[in-house]
């Protein structure tokens, strides 16, 4: 099979694996390719991995300082909230990084776990600020 098309390239990242045997080898006949198609990312999609994380950690930051400022306790427990989210892309991005070598797929699941558990410790986080915000117009209007 002769190596894949330029499109296929694109699309895929440029990455492949060679299926090439020995006895292939020497008796001239062409290499055959097997795209991987999971294992290798391409630079855009590093490039969103990456960002996603650098955007994850300025959020923090800033609702951290937003809370800091403003004097809004419950708007800290929204940041502490996001980490698991965060340490969930770390993990994906670790895994990527490595080749999503089959030695590490318990990050794959440890990425679903801290996943989870973001989604719900921000949902709580956004409960807790609605409850304290309705509270603080309770009192103001008193």
């Amino acid at each position: 099979m002769p190596p894949p098309n330029k499109l296929t390239q694109q699309l895929t990242g440029g990455c492949y694996q060679s299926t090439v045997s020995a006895d292939n080898y020497n008796s001239g006949v062409s290499a055959n390719y097997r795209v991987i198609t999971m294992h290798a990312l391409s630079i855009p999609t590093w490039i969103i991995h990456i960002a996603s994380v650098l955007e994850w950690i300025a959020a923090i930051a800033f609702i951290w300082q937003y809370a800091t400022v403003c004097d809004r306790a419950p708007w800290r427990w929204l940041s502490v909230a996001m980490l698991p989210a965060l340490v969930s892309a770390m993990c994906a991005c670790t895994w990527h990084f490595f080749d999503n070598s089959p030695t590490l797929s318990w990050l794959v699941t440890l990425q679903a776990a801290l996943t989870v558990v973001g989604n719900s410790t921000v949902c709580l986080a956004a409960w807790w600020i609605w409850k304290q915000a309705k509270f603080d117009r309770t009192a103001s209007s008193d």
